[in-house]
Protein backbone atom coordinates (compact mmCIF):
# COMPACT_ATOMS: atom_id res chain seq x y z
CA UNK A 1 0.00 0.00 0.00
CA UNK A 2 1.35 3.42 -0.81
CA UNK A 3 1.18 6.32 0.96
CA UNK A 4 -1.09 8.32 -1.18
CA UNK A 5 -3.23 5.61 -0.97
CA UNK A 6 -2.86 5.39 2.97
CA UNK A 7 -3.24 9.12 3.15
CA UNK A 8 -6.59 8.95 1.14
CA UNK A 9 -8.12 6.14 3.21
CA UNK A 10 -6.92 7.50 6.83
CA UNK A 11 -8.32 11.29 5.67
CA UNK A 12 -12.05 9.99 4.79
CA UNK A 13 -12.37 7.18 7.49
CA UNK A 14 -10.71 9.95 10.02
CA UNK A 15 -13.42 12.34 9.15
CA UNK A 16 -16.78 10.18 9.09
CA UNK A 17 -18.52 8.14 11.58
CA UNK A 18 -21.52 5.97 11.38
CA UNK A 19 -24.27 8.15 13.71
CA UNK A 20 -26.76 6.10 13.19
CA UNK A 21 -24.89 3.52 15.76
CA UNK A 22 -25.21 4.11 19.56
CA UNK A 23 -21.19 4.20 20.77
CA UNK A 24 -19.82 2.00 22.86
CA UNK A 25 -17.79 3.38 25.66
CA UNK A 26 -15.54 1.77 28.29
CA UNK A 27 -18.08 2.71 31.10
CA UNK A 28 -20.17 -0.15 29.66
CA UNK A 29 -17.94 -2.86 30.43
CA UNK A 30 -19.34 -4.71 33.07
CA UNK A 31 -18.08 -5.32 36.99
CA UNK A 32 -15.04 -8.10 36.60
CA UNK A 33 -14.34 -8.36 40.20
CA UNK A 34 -12.97 -11.39 40.45
CA UNK A 35 -11.69 -12.25 36.80
CA UNK A 36 -8.50 -12.42 35.72
CA UNK A 37 -6.82 -11.39 32.16
CA UNK A 38 -3.73 -11.46 30.79
CA UNK A 39 -3.02 -8.84 27.98
CA UNK A 40 0.42 -9.23 26.22
CA UNK A 41 2.57 -6.10 25.06
CA UNK A 42 0.49 -3.90 27.80
CA UNK A 43 3.36 -1.66 28.66
CA UNK A 44 2.33 1.13 27.01
CA UNK A 45 0.02 2.27 23.48
CA UNK A 46 -2.99 -0.11 23.13
CA UNK A 47 -2.05 -2.43 25.47
CA UNK A 48 -1.92 -0.31 28.76
CA UNK A 49 -4.99 1.40 28.43
CA UNK A 50 -6.90 -2.38 27.91
CA UNK A 51 -5.23 -3.22 31.32
CA UNK A 52 -6.56 0.34 32.52
CA UNK A 53 -9.84 -0.52 31.52
CA UNK A 54 -10.38 -4.21 32.48
CA UNK A 55 -8.46 -2.99 36.14
CA UNK A 56 -10.86 -0.01 36.32
CA UNK A 57 -13.95 -2.55 35.96
CA UNK A 58 -12.54 -4.88 38.78
CA UNK A 59 -10.84 -7.43 37.10
CA UNK A 60 -6.90 -8.96 38.37
CA UNK A 61 -5.01 -7.99 35.32
CA UNK A 62 -0.94 -9.04 34.37
CA UNK A 63 1.05 -7.47 32.35
CA UNK A 64 2.85 -9.70 29.88
CA UNK A 65 5.72 -7.52 28.71
CA UNK A 66 9.47 -8.36 27.52
CA UNK A 67 10.64 -5.37 30.16
CA UNK A 68 10.17 -5.91 33.24
CA UNK A 69 10.75 -2.05 34.15
CA UNK A 70 8.86 -0.84 31.79
CA UNK A 71 5.94 -3.15 33.28
CA UNK A 72 6.39 -2.53 36.44
CA UNK A 73 6.65 2.01 35.57
CA UNK A 74 3.30 1.37 33.53
CA UNK A 75 1.60 -0.92 36.55
CA UNK A 76 2.37 1.79 38.67
CA UNK A 77 0.21 4.59 36.76
CA UNK A 78 -3.35 2.04 36.80
CA UNK A 79 -5.45 2.04 39.32
CA UNK A 80 -6.68 -1.19 40.79
CA UNK A 81 -5.32 -4.84 41.04
CA UNK A 82 -2.56 -5.75 38.40
CA UNK A 83 1.08 -7.91 38.66
CA UNK A 84 4.04 -7.97 35.93
CA UNK A 85 5.32 -11.11 34.50
CA UNK A 86 7.74 -10.66 31.48
CA UNK A 87 7.00 -12.93 28.42
CA UNK A 88 9.07 -12.10 25.07
CA UNK A 89 7.13 -13.27 22.33
CA UNK A 90 10.00 -13.39 19.87
CA UNK A 91 11.21 -16.02 21.93
CA UNK A 92 9.37 -19.25 22.43
CA UNK A 93 12.09 -20.56 25.49
CA UNK A 94 10.20 -17.31 27.56
CA UNK A 95 6.73 -18.45 25.85
CA UNK A 96 7.11 -21.65 27.48
CA UNK A 97 8.58 -20.24 30.89
CA UNK A 98 5.70 -17.69 31.31
CA UNK A 99 2.82 -20.51 30.56
CA UNK A 100 4.43 -23.13 32.59
CA UNK A 101 4.73 -20.46 35.65
CA UNK A 102 0.68 -20.18 35.39
CA UNK A 103 -1.40 -21.57 38.00
CA UNK A 104 -5.47 -21.64 38.01
CA UNK A 105 -8.17 -20.58 35.70
CA UNK A 106 -7.40 -17.36 33.09
CA UNK A 107 -10.75 -16.27 32.29
CA UNK A 108 -9.19 -13.48 29.36
CA UNK A 109 -6.30 -13.50 27.03
CA UNK A 110 -5.54 -10.63 25.06
CA UNK A 111 -2.86 -11.44 22.35
CA UNK A 112 -2.22 -7.45 21.72
CA UNK A 113 1.55 -7.20 21.33
CA UNK A 114 3.16 -6.84 17.95
CA UNK A 115 5.65 -5.19 16.10
CA UNK A 116 5.25 -2.94 12.23
CA UNK A 117 6.86 -2.19 9.43
CA UNK A 118 9.92 -2.64 11.32
CA UNK A 119 13.58 -3.66 9.12
CA UNK A 120 13.91 -7.25 8.26
CA UNK A 121 15.35 -8.75 11.53
CA UNK A 122 14.69 -12.71 12.72
CA UNK A 123 13.59 -13.65 16.32
CA UNK A 124 15.60 -15.92 18.50
CA UNK A 125 14.50 -19.20 16.88
CA UNK A 126 14.86 -17.52 13.49
CA UNK A 127 11.54 -16.41 12.03
CA UNK A 128 10.86 -12.84 10.50
CA UNK A 129 9.77 -11.19 13.20
CA UNK A 130 6.58 -9.87 12.43
CA UNK A 131 5.35 -12.84 11.38
CA UNK A 132 7.29 -14.58 14.33
CA UNK A 133 6.08 -12.03 17.07
CA UNK A 134 2.44 -11.21 15.82
CA UNK A 135 1.76 -14.36 14.97
CA UNK A 136 3.79 -17.07 16.03
CA UNK A 137 4.56 -16.04 19.23
CA UNK A 138 0.51 -15.55 19.96
CA UNK A 139 -0.08 -18.84 18.61
CA UNK A 140 2.33 -20.67 20.97
CA UNK A 141 0.98 -18.93 23.60
CA UNK A 142 -2.41 -19.17 23.40
CA UNK A 143 -2.30 -23.04 23.12
CA UNK A 144 0.09 -23.05 26.17
CA UNK A 145 -2.58 -21.55 28.31
CA UNK A 146 -5.72 -22.99 26.65
CA UNK A 147 -6.10 -25.07 29.51
CA UNK A 148 -6.27 -22.62 32.01
CA UNK A 149 -8.55 -20.33 30.00
CA UNK A 150 -12.65 -20.49 30.94
CA UNK A 151 -13.53 -17.10 28.73
CA UNK A 152 -12.40 -16.35 25.72
CA UNK A 153 -9.06 -14.90 23.41
CA UNK A 154 -9.16 -12.02 21.69
CA UNK A 155 -6.25 -11.17 19.46
CA UNK A 156 -5.65 -8.06 18.12
CA UNK A 157 -5.42 -8.07 14.11
CA UNK A 158 -5.64 -4.75 11.93
CA UNK A 159 -7.12 -3.31 8.49
CA UNK A 160 -3.29 -4.30 7.22
CA UNK A 161 -4.60 -8.00 6.60
CA UNK A 162 -6.17 -6.59 3.85
CA UNK A 163 -3.72 -3.99 2.04
CA UNK A 164 -3.14 -4.83 -1.90
CA UNK A 165 -0.39 -6.77 -2.79
CA UNK A 166 -0.37 -9.12 -0.16
CA UNK A 167 -3.93 -11.35 -0.66
CA UNK A 168 -2.67 -14.87 0.80
CA UNK A 169 -0.16 -15.90 3.44
CA UNK A 170 3.30 -17.11 1.48
CA UNK A 171 3.15 -20.70 2.59
CA UNK A 172 6.51 -21.23 0.25
CA UNK A 173 7.91 -18.18 1.67
CA UNK A 174 6.85 -17.22 5.08
CA UNK A 175 10.15 -15.41 5.82
CA UNK A 176 9.64 -13.85 2.66
CA UNK A 177 13.40 -14.36 2.67
CA UNK A 178 15.10 -12.09 -0.65
CA UNK A 179 11.97 -10.72 -1.32
CA UNK A 180 11.32 -8.71 2.83
CA UNK A 181 9.29 -5.76 2.88
CA UNK A 182 8.07 -4.51 6.21
CA UNK A 183 4.41 -3.45 5.12
CA UNK A 184 4.06 -6.98 3.35
CA UNK A 185 5.63 -8.60 6.29
CA UNK A 186 3.43 -6.73 8.55
CA UNK A 187 0.19 -7.76 6.38
CA UNK A 188 0.85 -10.90 6.34
CA UNK A 189 1.30 -11.02 10.21
CA UNK A 190 -2.24 -9.50 10.64
CA UNK A 191 -3.42 -11.71 7.90
CA UNK A 192 -2.63 -15.13 10.35
CA UNK A 193 -3.99 -13.43 13.24
CA UNK A 194 -7.51 -13.41 11.92
CA UNK A 195 -6.51 -17.31 10.18
CA UNK A 196 -5.43 -17.82 13.70
CA UNK A 197 -8.76 -17.08 15.43
CA UNK A 198 -10.71 -18.84 12.87
CA UNK A 199 -9.05 -22.05 13.24
CA UNK A 200 -9.01 -21.63 17.01
CA UNK A 201 -12.88 -21.10 17.17
CA UNK A 202 -13.14 -24.18 14.75
CA UNK A 203 -10.89 -26.63 17.02
CA UNK A 204 -12.60 -25.17 20.61
CA UNK A 205 -15.98 -25.81 18.60
CA UNK A 206 -15.54 -29.33 17.73
CA UNK A 207 -13.48 -30.04 21.44
CA UNK A 208 -17.20 -28.72 22.89
CA UNK A 209 -15.11 -26.04 24.60
CA UNK A 210 -17.35 -22.86 25.89
CA UNK A 211 -14.19 -20.81 25.51
CA UNK A 212 -14.47 -18.06 22.91
CA UNK A 213 -11.65 -16.95 19.94
CA UNK A 214 -12.58 -13.50 18.31
CA UNK A 215 -10.58 -11.02 16.92
CA UNK A 216 -10.45 -7.12 16.87
CA UNK A 217 -8.42 -4.22 15.42
CA UNK A 218 -8.11 -0.73 16.76
CA UNK A 219 -8.64 0.99 13.93
CA UNK A 220 -6.08 4.34 13.38
CA UNK A 221 -4.85 4.76 16.96
CA UNK A 222 -2.36 6.85 18.04
CA UNK A 223 0.99 4.65 19.79
CA UNK A 224 4.16 4.19 19.41
CA UNK A 225 4.18 1.49 17.25
CA UNK A 226 4.66 3.48 13.97
CA UNK A 227 7.81 4.85 15.40
CA UNK A 228 9.58 2.01 14.67
CA UNK A 229 8.93 2.27 10.69
CA UNK A 230 11.34 0.83 8.91
CA UNK A 231 10.66 3.97 6.48
CA UNK A 232 11.66 7.34 7.66
CA UNK A 233 9.15 8.95 5.01
CA UNK A 234 6.65 6.67 6.22
CA UNK A 235 7.33 7.51 10.15
CA UNK A 236 7.08 11.14 9.42
CA UNK A 237 3.76 9.92 7.88
CA UNK A 238 2.36 8.22 10.39
CA UNK A 239 3.54 10.66 13.08
CA UNK A 240 1.48 13.72 11.19
CA UNK A 241 -1.69 11.15 11.11
CA UNK A 242 -1.31 10.23 14.65
CA UNK A 243 -2.01 13.84 15.24
CA UNK A 244 -4.61 14.38 13.22
CA UNK A 245 -6.51 11.77 11.92
CA UNK A 246 -5.92 8.96 14.48
CA UNK A 247 -7.97 7.86 17.95
CA UNK A 248 -6.22 8.38 21.20
CA UNK A 249 -5.28 4.61 22.51
CA UNK A 250 -8.54 4.46 24.89
CA UNK A 251 -10.68 5.03 21.84
CA UNK A 252 -8.52 2.17 19.69
CA UNK A 253 -8.55 0.09 23.03
CA UNK A 254 -12.27 -0.37 22.88
CA UNK A 255 -12.73 -2.73 19.93
CA UNK A 256 -10.69 -4.83 22.02
CA UNK A 257 -12.71 -4.91 25.07
CA UNK A 258 -15.83 -5.12 23.23
CA UNK A 259 -14.48 -8.09 22.01
CA UNK A 260 -13.15 -9.57 25.58
CA UNK A 261 -16.97 -8.73 27.09
CA UNK A 262 -19.72 -8.47 24.87
CA UNK A 263 -21.72 -11.62 23.83
CA UNK A 264 -20.25 -12.41 20.66
CA UNK A 265 -20.30 -15.58 17.99
CA UNK A 266 -16.80 -16.96 18.01
CA UNK A 267 -14.52 -15.71 15.67
CA UNK A 268 -15.96 -12.61 14.98
CA UNK A 269 -14.37 -9.61 14.18
CA UNK A 270 -14.94 -6.12 15.80
CA UNK A 271 -13.22 -2.91 14.98
CA UNK A 272 -13.99 1.28 14.60
CA UNK A 273 -17.48 1.40 12.72
CA UNK A 274 -15.99 4.64 10.95
CA UNK A 275 -15.59 5.01 6.88
CA UNK A 276 -13.05 2.40 6.21
CA UNK A 277 -13.23 1.85 10.32
CA UNK A 278 -10.36 3.95 10.57
CA UNK A 279 -11.90 5.74 14.17
CA UNK A 280 -14.89 5.10 15.55
CA UNK A 281 -17.27 3.36 17.83
CA UNK A 282 -16.79 -0.32 18.42
CA UNK A 283 -18.84 -2.70 15.81
CA UNK A 284 -18.55 -5.93 14.25
CA UNK A 285 -16.58 -5.89 11.08
CA UNK A 286 -15.70 -7.90 8.08
CA UNK A 287 -12.63 -9.11 6.89
CA UNK A 288 -10.82 -9.96 3.47
CA UNK A 289 -11.33 -13.37 1.62
CA UNK A 290 -8.17 -14.73 2.27
CA UNK A 291 -8.81 -14.51 5.72
CA UNK A 292 -11.99 -16.04 5.83
CA UNK A 293 -10.32 -19.52 3.90
CA UNK A 294 -10.72 -22.19 5.79
CA UNK A 295 -8.42 -24.08 4.47
CA UNK A 296 -5.93 -21.84 4.75
CA UNK A 297 -6.89 -21.34 8.00
CA UNK A 298 -6.07 -25.32 8.90
CA UNK A 299 -2.97 -25.11 6.72
CA UNK A 300 -1.43 -22.12 8.47
CA UNK A 301 -2.59 -24.13 12.06
CA UNK A 302 -0.26 -27.06 10.90
CA UNK A 303 2.27 -24.81 9.71
CA UNK A 304 2.76 -22.99 13.14
CA UNK A 305 2.79 -26.31 15.27
CA UNK A 306 5.55 -27.59 12.68
CA UNK A 307 7.25 -24.29 13.40
CA UNK A 308 7.07 -23.44 17.12
CA UNK A 309 6.61 -27.60 18.21
CA UNK A 310 2.90 -26.26 20.14
CA UNK A 311 0.08 -28.17 19.22
CA UNK A 312 -3.61 -27.28 20.49
CA UNK A 313 -3.87 -29.11 24.03
CA UNK A 314 -6.99 -31.94 23.22
CA UNK A 315 -7.98 -32.13 26.83
CA UNK A 316 -8.02 -28.74 27.76
CA UNK A 317 -11.34 -27.99 25.93
CA UNK A 318 -13.18 -30.78 26.79
CA UNK A 319 -12.33 -30.12 30.46
CA UNK A 320 -14.47 -26.48 30.71
CA UNK A 321 -17.47 -28.47 29.50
Amino acid sequence: MNVAYIVITAYIGGMATNQNTQPWAVTALPDLTGRSAVVTGANSGLGLATVEALAGAGAHVVLAVRDPRRGESAAATVNGSVEVRRLDLADLASIREFAAAWHGDLDLLINNAGVMNIPEARTKDGFEMQFGTNHLGHFALTNLLLPHITDRVVTVSSGAHRMPGNPVIRFDNLDLTGEYKPMTAYSQSKLANLLFTLELQRRLGAAGSPVRALAAHPGWAATNLQGHDASAARRLFMALGNRLIAQDNKAGALPTLYAAVQDLPGASYVGPNGLFEMRGAPALVGRSDAASDPAAARRLWSVSEELTGVSFPELAAAARV
